[in-house]
């Protein structure tokens, strides 16, 4: 019998594996062989998992179409970070927060400082599609998917705290803000109802295919747009860069679609219908914020939210129905 190469698993491929697939490839054993100990956890992950009306013949199919590592990883957060501290640093050097209009810094407070609650909600949610998920690339799509929600909060608060030092008591109220103003309560509903969404397969789609697409362009695009309007450019510059990382999570979201619904015609219904039963609540979130960007200020809004809300919409038809063609 002739000697098994290392990587005898990798074969098939025909040609030298690359990082991604020595890293990534047949790192879950238990969703084929089940657990080496029966323990109640084991009840939880047949329900929520195996149990999940998302099913596919080969979990190993799917592919990160950056195929992240750790090591791609860092490389690429360190350029973004330098960009992102470059532009605190100018913030800092130049006393960038004693010019903020008087107008603008109230809509901040409202908006920004709260801001890092619902993306910890991200964080969470993330987190726990990467923990449930049958496919160990899903894990590690979602773990980085995580730290990027990680790095965004860190950010918010960051930049809040700098505002602070000018503005004493900025944000101090956001935890109420986020809890008891009209304007957070539909989407801080959505957060919640999702944080106990546990069939993984509903919790991806709901977090990846309708809430985060829309969060994404309502804050990182149309506040990021409004900021600039408001003379407050360097939060948009922040902004972009945060949101080249929400580009990648789609990107990845839509190739671990397009691998489900090419190995099951039915797992194109599913995701269909979980995408109807998410997005009205999650368009109802995000037109909460129409005061925002369209309240009186003694001039014409440079941007409104009819424009927001079309770019919004426009963006998700567009990838929603990107999510069914072959790659």
């Amino acid at each position: 019998m002739p000697a098994q190469r290392t990587y005898w698993h990798l074969e098939h491929l025909k040609r030298k594996p690359t990082d991604y697939d020595l890293l990534t490839s047949r790192l879950l054993y238990y969703v084929d062989r089940g657990f080496e100990v029966n323990v109640p956890v084991e009840d939880w992950y047949r329900r929520h998992q195996k149990g999940s009306p998302l099913a596919c013949s080969d979990w190993e199919a799917f592919r990160d179409p950056r195929e992240t590592t750790y090591t791609k990883y860092t490389e690429l957060q360190k350029t973004k970070e330098i960009f992102v501290d470059g532009l605190l640093k100018a913030i800092d050097d130049t006393g960038y927060d004693r010019n903020l209009s008087p107008e603008w810094l109230p809509v901040l407070e409202r908006v920004m400082a709260p801001l890092r609650y619902p993306v910890h909600g991200l964080q969470m949610i993330a987190s726990y599609v990467g923990h449930m998920a049958p496919g160990g690339r899903i894990t590690v799509a979602s773990l980085f998917q995580a730290g990027d929600e990680v790095r965004r909060v860190q950010r918010l608060a960051y930049r809040m705290r700098q505002i602070q030092e000018t503005h004493a008591g900025f944000g101090e109220r956001s935890r109420s803000v986020w809890q008891d103003d009209p304007l957070w309560q539909p989407l801080r509903r959505v957060i919640e109802q999702l944080l106990v969404t546990y069939d993984w397969g509903e919790a991806f789609v709901a977090l990846n295919l309708v809430l985060k697409p829309m969060f994404d362009e309502l804050f990182m695009t149309g506040f990021g747009r409004l900021a600039q309007s408001r003379g407050d450019d360097l939060l948009g510059r922040i902004f972009l860069s945060l949101r080249e990382d929400c580009e990648w999570h789609r990107d990845w979201s839509r190739a671990l679609a397009r691998t489900l619904s090419a190995d099951r015609e039915e797992n194109a219904d599913v995701i269909a219908a979980w995408i109807e039963r998410w997005r009205p609540p999650v368009t109802q979130a995000v037109a909460a914020f129409a005061p925002v960007f369209d309240e009186k200020s003694g001039r014409s809004p440079a941007v409104t939210f009819a424009a927001v809300l079309a770019d919004v919409e426009t963006t998700c038809r567009e990838y929603w129905a990107s999510l069914n063609r072959s790659s």
